[in-house]
């Protein structure tokens, strides 16, 4: 059987060689009779794969000692709850900064909990009519609670395609006191990150990390130990830190697969090689799609690399798209159900070839239909 070239947004590709690892010691993991999933969470087996695991994240990430690695569940949606409740206490207030569609939904999560704090809008990009979201907020336009006890952003937003590029964005807009949360699904380890700049960073495992049933947690320290007892216990930082994430039975096989994806990372080079390609990648996609009549309407400086959304001419024409792109051997390239169009997710997964393959589907499309 061939594989097909997957553009879907999540649960996404994994890298072929991860797979056939996984298929290999599906039934005998390192020989003892066993597949990892069917281990004891608490045995030795599985202690030594999350152990080992860890150990790769914080060497690729190169996170400080001071930052506490959790290995949860829920997904980051359920993130969107866990923060405030964790980080919020009373008399302060949360700063969230709305770029897109997932950012605006932990602004809207976080408002209709019934919290001691306040929750408030620092920055909402959203445009009427669509495309909504399209760029990133001027500094200035920018407005910030001087009772903030953390700002929330997005560093890229999934279905719209807006990215946060550089971690020092907004160094001249917060005061050095104001703990940044960043929701990093869809662009984590896609490129070197500094870490010390966030107070906690998160993200679901489906797109660059592993399967689904996952969410990674990077904390500080006393951001972590200093969380309020607000958090029911599985969704408590400090609890779950204390229990070295297994409060209760821990995703295990996403654990074990997410390992095995961090130990291809490194054997790619690292970071600092994938940031090299995923630019390369999502500049050729960007150059096939400006001056044709296929439709980028990101603002350049922030272009996601890792989800491209794009449109045709009409609404019909981009459902014979999909329809030819999908006899064609693609999947995945059709863009969310609440804004419609085309979108090509080009995670660290997908090779240059595979954007490449699309990018000659989209010439071939546009001479025959455009």
């Amino acid at each position: 059987m061939s594989r097909i070239w997957n553009f879907s947004a999540g649960p996404a590709a994994l890298p072929e060689v991860v797979l056939q690892q996984a298929k290999e010691e599906l039934l005998d993991w390192r020989g003892i009779g066993a597949g990892i999933m069917e281990v004891n969470h608490r045995g030795r087996h599985f202690i030594e794969v999350i152990k080992e695991t860890e150990a790769d994240l914080r060497e690729l990430l190169a996170i400080p000692e001071h930052y506490r690695t959790l290995f949860l569940q829920g997904g980051a949606t359920l993130q969107f709850s866990a923060i405030p409740l964790n980080l919020l206490v009373e008399g302060r207030s949360a700063d969230y900064l709305i770029t897109g569609a997932w950012s605006k939904k932990a602004f809207t999560e976080a408002a209709r909990l019934p919290l001691t704090g306040k929750i408030h809008l620092a920055a909402n990009t959203e445009d009427k009519p669509a495309p909504a979201f399209t760029r990133l907020p001027e500094p200035e336009n920018i407005v910030l609670d001087e009772k903030a006890a953390y700002l929330h952003l997005c560093g890229n937003e999934t279905i719209d395609g807006v990215e946060i590029h550089d971690d020092a964005w907004l160094d001249g807009v917060l005061s050095s006191d104001v703990p940044i949360i960043a929701d990093m699904s869809s662009n984590i380890l896609s490129r070197p990150l500094d870490v010390a700049r966030y107070g906690l960073i998160y993200a679901g495992a489906q797109k660059n990390i592993g399967p689904s049933g996952l969410t990674i947690v990077i904390i500080r320290e006393d951001l972590c130990e200093g969380a309020t007892g607000n958090a029911p216990a599985p969704i408590s930082y400090r609890i779950q830190a204390e229990n070295g994430s297994m409060l209760n039975t821990p995703a295990t096989f996403a654990i074990y697969l997410a390992g095995l994806v961090f130990r291809w990372l490194k054997e790619q080079g690292g970071l600092a090689r994938m940031a090299e390609i995923n630019r390369a990648k999502a500049a050729k996609l960007y150059a096939a799609i400006d001056g044709s009549f296929y439709r980028n309407h990101v603002a350049p400086p922030c272009r996601s690399n890792m989800n491209v959304p794009f449109n045709l001419p009409t609404p019909e024409l981009e459902a014979e798209f999909v329809r030819e792109s999908e006899a064609a051997g693609f999947m995945g390239l059709i863009g969310h159900k609440s804004v419609g169009g085309i979108r090509a997710s080009i995670y660290n997964a997908m090779p240059t070839e595979g954007v490449e393959a699309l990018i000659l589907f989209m010439a071939d499309f546009m001479r025959r239909r455009g």
